[in-house]
């Protein structure tokens, strides 16, 4: 099971590691994904505490403060590892994609 050990990230996974390059409380991190997917990702909260909860057992991910009422998460080097693994995999893929497109275009030019 990839994801299981996080070999690569889902969406969510990815977008809520990506908001926590700068630390900050769940709502806050519900809201960034939102932004920066371009509200193609939404992240509920109950998939968010439960990612959270597992990027915290597995210090992906740690919480650095806590008023009561919120807890601020900040990412962790293995967690900003794992983000740089799945961009580069995403970089390899759009690569691959862009390769082959090009390829079948200069085949259908007779190239």
């Amino acid at each position: 099971m990839a994801r299981e050990q996080l070999q690569t990230l889902s969406e969510p996974m990815y977008y809520i590691l990506l908001a926590l390059l700068k630390p900050m409380h769940g709502y806050e991190i519900m809201q960034t994904v939102a932004v920066i997917s371009k509200d193609r990702v939404k992240v509920g909260a109950g998939t968010l505490y439960a990612l959270l909860t597992r990027f915290e057992k597995d210090k992906i991910i740690s919480h650095v403060s806590d008023d009561g009422r919120r807890k601020i998460y900040r990412l962790e080097d293995k967690g900003r590892e794992l983000l740089y693994k799945e961009y580069n995999r995403m970089q390899e893929s759009l690569g691959a994609y862009n390769d082959y497109v090009q390829t079948l275009a200069k085949e259908e030019k007779g190239e």
